[in-house]
């Protein structure tokens, strides 16, 4: 076996961390949902309910004070493995985005496996994408100008609600931004990974957060429709993509992977890569320079893709 990469200087001290991950067992403890963040002087964060197919489910809503008129916005959801996680779980990223951008973002909600397995999540998600959308005026929104994005699952289901949109033929996103995206139930049977390195989502966890949502084992033949995006034939006509990966991020081959696909497909796709770093490292090293530099690099891209004029690039992109 070679020699594992070395953690990001940033990142060293995830040596030390311990392996073991969520499991039927321990769920119940990764769920306490963290402390919702307060308004800021220049963003007003509030909370609202939405109608859905499972139920009224809360939003969170991260408005800058200072804007006026009407302006582009950004729907985001919320990771933890399809098993755990809340809106309120990413405030300080998502405050920062508001803030940073001049534009209103909404952190969305869903119900959560085994207890609801697929589609529940993808369809509340999908419902709620086209009640934000709806009401787009009460926010001062464009409702053609609305990119998505998410991060781990929330960056897989922002996949898939993008590939179910386009299907629809209304109502599509302008941009999905995908932050080390949750997208092939398929890495669970590969061997030939290297996961010595890997923190904060094993491949045991990737098996239990796969199997509560598919009802079944990893990689079964037959899965829900739009439940693995990167089972999907034809990524033909997707909207623009960005998505950013450590290293040493298990879900590091299935990414790059699935952007190669859209490339090939005529997508225009940009990749940042980051050496050293692993699944979640951001939300652990809060004020790393690392994490800074990928947060600002996925603001960017978010930027670029919302302004008026903006033009489909494509370009791979590496930080060290």
């Amino acid at each position: 076996m070679s020699t594992p990469e070395p953690f990001h200087p940033d990142v060293r001290a995830a040596r030390w961390f311990p392996r073991a991950g969520v499991s039927r067992r321990t769920l119940r403890l990764f769920r306490r949902p963290p402390r919702p963040r307060a308004s800021t002087p220049d963003v007003d964060v509030s909370s609202l309910t939405i109608a859905t197919a499972g139920g009224e489910l809360p939003y969170r809503v991260y408005r800058p004070r200072a804007a006026g008129g009407t302006g582009p916005a950004f729907f985001w959801i919320h990771g933890g493995g399809l098993v755990m996680g809340s809106p309120q779980q990413d405030d300080r990223f998502l405050i920062g985005l508001a803030e940073r951008l001049g534009i209103v973002v909404f952190a969305a909600s869903y119900r959560l496996a085994p207890e609801h397995p697929a589609p529940a999540a993808l369809d509340d998600l999908y419902d709620g994408w086209h009640e934000i959308r709806g009401r787009a005026a009460e926010w001062g929104v464009e409702p053609d100008r609305i990119a998505i994005g998410g991060g781990s699952a929330g960056g897989g289901l922002a996949a898939a609600l993008t590939q179910r949109l386009h299907d629809d033929g209304t109502a599509e996103p302008v941009f999905q931004l995908l932050m080390y995206p949750m997208l092939d139930d398929r890495t669970v049977l590969r061997t030939d990974i290297d996961t010595r390195q890997v923190r904060i989502w094993p491949p045991s966890s990737n098996r239990f957060g796969w199997e509560s949502y598919l009802g079944a084992p990893a990689g079964s033949p037959n899965v829900p429709r739009y439940s693995v995006p990167a089972r999907r034939d034809h990524l033909t006509g997707l909207p623009p993509a960005w998505i950013g990966v450590g290293t040493l991020d298990l879900f590091h081959h299935e990414d790059l992977a699935y952007a190669e696909r859209l490339r090939e497909a005529g997508v225009a796709t940009e990749v940042l890569e980051i050496p050293g770093v692993f699944h979640g490292f951001d939300a652990v090293f809060r004020n790393a320079g690392v994490t800074t530099q990928f947060h600002s690099a996925a603001a960017e891209a978010l930027r670029k893709a919302l302004e008026p004029s903006a033009a489909p690039h494509e370009r791979r992109q590496t930080t060290e």
